[in-house]
């Protein structure tokens, strides 16, 4: 009964439920409900004022909080893991929620990464060259050939990461 309101319809008492997201016109007159982190899930905004995000299908298993990279799969683009120790894998965004391959995942492009633990408040961070999908505070042991250094933002808590990325420099 918690996920349930009461309205009045013509007067009469009815029950209802309020929905997460939004799959457009058929959910006209519904009640919105917020999310863990008590905000609107982007598919109930208005366009031009929802986030900068990407759907699309991920070619491997997502968890929540990853640094992912956008690729092209024979023309269709996919999502994957961002990794420091592959040029071609610099993180474009990050997902939010866990997914499994071959789901259609949400790409966030700028915003909060949320649900992470152990960061530095204020340390910069970069795409890992260790755990894929993963931040790191330190670069030292990227500097493999071949391998990229990019800075995706900086803590803002012990669990947050402002997603600010920059350019990816291979090291030669």
């Amino acid at each position: 009964m918690a996920d349930k309101f009461l309205d009045l319809i013509d007067g009469v008492p009815t029950l209802k439920t309020p929905v997460a997201s939004s799959a457009g016109s058929g959910d006209a007159g519904k009640i919105p409900k917020l999310d863990a982190n008590g905000q609107l899930d982007l598919t109930m905004m208005p366009s031009g004022v929802a986030g900068d995000i990407t759907s699309c299908v991920c070619s491997e298993d997502l968890d929540a909080g990853n640094l992912v990279n956008l690729w092209s799969d024979s023309g269709t683009l996919k999502a994957r893991k961002a990794n420091a120790t592959d040029a071609s894998k610099p993180a474009d965004g990050f997902v939010l929620a866990a997914y499994t391959s071959g789901d259609t995942v949400t790409v966030y492009h700028d915003g909060i990464i949320t649900g992470l633990s152990g960061l530095t408040v204020g340390a910069k961070q970069y795409t890992s060259k260790s755990t894929s999908g993963a931040a790191t505070e330190d670069v030292s042991a990227h500097t493999t050939s071949g391998n990229q250094i990019q800075l995706v933002g900086k803590a803002r808590s012990t669990s947050q990461i402002v997603f600010e990325p920059g350019e990816s420099v291979t090291v030669a």
